[in-house]
C-alpha cells in the first residue's frame, strides 16, 4: 500500500540525511515528524471526502504531540524530510514537492483573508532553513535553498539561494540541497555594505587626486583624506568583496567597473 510504502520511505530517508539518527525504529518512535506525516495521512484523505471537522480534529491531535501544525488540506509529497519540527505550520492550500526538507519554526502561509490559492507551492528538493517564513500564493522552483529566518514574500527561481528579509536571491544555479547545508550561505547585507564602502574608497581617492583644486573644502577633511591609506584600503576591499555574490545578487550599481 501506498500508506506504508510513503512510511518507509520516509523513515529512510531521516537515517540517511540525520547524522543523530542511529536505525529506522529509533526513528519511528521518537521523530516526531515522521509522526506529524503519518497522521497527516488519514487527516488528508478525510478531507478530501468532506469531513473536514473529523479532519481537523486529528490535525489538532498532531499539533499537540509533534509541535507540527498541518492542515489536513495540504498537499505534501514524498520523502518530505521535516527536522525537529516544532513550530512549524503549514497552510491548508500549500503544496510540497517530493524530497523536502523543512527545518524548525517553519512557516508556509498566507499573507491574508484571500480565499481560494493563499499558501506557497514548493517544488521539488526545497531546503527551507530554520525560522523561514514562505508567505502567499506563489511558487518556489525547484532546488531551491531559503536560509535561516528568511522571509520570502514572492516567486523564486529553479535553482537559488534567498537569504534576508525580504527575501532576495543573492545565489542561481545552486547544487543540489541534498547537502543539507544551512551555514555557508551569502549575506546580501554585507555585499551592500562592502559594494558601498569599496565606492566610497574610490571617490576619496579621486578627490585626493584633486586635492589642489578642492579649496572650498573643510581644511579637516582634506587632512583626514591625506591621513588616510586609500590605495591600501582599496586593496583591502576589492580583496574582501565577493564580486560573483555582487552580479548574481543584481543589486543596483555598476559592478562591472569593480
Amino acid at each position: 500500500m501506498a500508506f506504508f510504502r510513503d512510511i518507509r520511505e520516509n523513515i529512510k530517508n531521516v537515517v540517511e540525511k540525520d547524522p543523530a539518527a542511529r536505525n529506522g525504529l529509533e526513528v519511528l518512535l521518537c521523530y516526531p515528524g515522521i509522526w506529524a506525516l503519518i497522521l497527516h495521512k488519514p487527516a488528508h484523505f478525510l478531507y478530501r471526502h468532506n469531513l473536514k471537522l473529523l479532519a481537523r480534529f486529528i490535525s489538532q491531535l498532531a499539533r499537540f504531540f509533534t509541535g507540527v501544525e498541518i492542515h489536513p488540506g495540504a498537499v505534501i509529497g514524498r520523502r518530505c524530510l521535516i527536522d525537529h519540527g516544532m513550530g512549524i505550520v503549514i497552510g491548508e492550500t500549500t503544496i510540497i514537492g517530493d524530497d523536502c526538507t523543512l527545518y524548525q519554526g517553519v512557516t508556509l502561509g498566507g499573507t491574508g483573508k484571500d480565499s481560494g490559492k493563499r499558501h506557497p507551492t514548493l517544488g521539488n528538493r526545497v531546503m527551507v532553513s530554520s525560522g523561514a517564513k514562505v508567505l502567499g500564493p506563489f511558487k518556489v522552483g525547484n532546488d531551491v535553498k531559503i536560509g535561516s529566518g528568511s522571509v520570502v514574500l514572492k516567486e523564486v527561481p529553479d535553482g537559488c539561494t534567498v537569504v534576508g528579509v525580504p527575501g532576495k536571491v543573492v545565489k542561481r544555479n545552486n547544487i543540489s540541497i541534498s547537502d543539507m547545508n544551512q551555514i555557508d550561505l551569502p549575506d546580501p547585507v554585507n555585499v551592500d555594505v562592502d559594494y558601498l564602502k569599496n565606492r566610497v574608497a574610490r571617490l576619496e581617492k579621486e578627490l585626493r587626486s584633486l586635492n589642489a583644486k578642492l579649496t572650498c573644502l573643510n581644511p579637516e577633511i582634506i587632512e583626514e583624506m591625506n591621513r588616510i591609506n586609500i590605495d591600501s584600503m582599496e586593496d583591502e576591499l576589492d580583496n574582501d568583496i565577493d564580486l560573483e555574490i555582487m552580479r548574481d545578487v543584481k543589486m543596483e550599481g555598476d559592478y562591472e567597473n569593480l
